[in-house]
């Protein structure tokens, strides 16, 4: 099994045809779910799935927890999209990875997150940090 990093193929296409529109509070909804080391996620997953997800603890439940989304806007010549960082308290979770997807259209996928390894919180609070919204660095960019 393995977790890939890479911005969902599926998405790629959809951005094209049907939107996801990424706009804070009157935008659509994105999640991020989690996932153990036994998940296969790379970029042609399509759509979130339990399969290998973490289990239920704390404050994660299935299909992850809701993304604040911050206005797409651009940098130079890339356009480029943010989130605010997420924590699920008082959680005893193992995760290797995780999915970004659209819970408004269908839970398609749009980001596959691979931790380089396993992260652990052991009854305490596990936090995805978003790294600078900047064109080098931003979680989804399209240059």
């Amino acid at each position: 099994m393995a977790i890939t990093q890479a911005v969902c193929t599926s998405f790629k296409q959809e951005i094209l045809v049907e939107g996801h529109d990424f706009t804070a509070s009157t935008g659509d909804t994105f999640k991020i779910a989690l996932y153990s080391s036994s998940a296969t996620l790379s970029a042609s997953t399509t759509a979130y799935s339990s399969d290998d997800e973490v289990s239920n603890s704390g404050t994660y439940s299935a299909g992850g927890g809701s993304l604040t989304s911050v206005t797409p806007t651009t940098s130079g010549t890339t356009a480029l999209c943010d989130f605010a960082n997420i924590s699920f308290t008082s959680a005893t979770i193992t995760a290797r990875g995780a999915l970004i997807y659209n819970s408004s259209a269908s839970n398609k996928a749009v980001v596959v997150l691979d931790f380089g390894g396993d992260k652990t919180s052991t009854s305490g609070t596990f936090t995805i940090a978003f790294p600078a919204a900047d064109a080098s660095n931003a979680i989804l960019r399209l240059a």
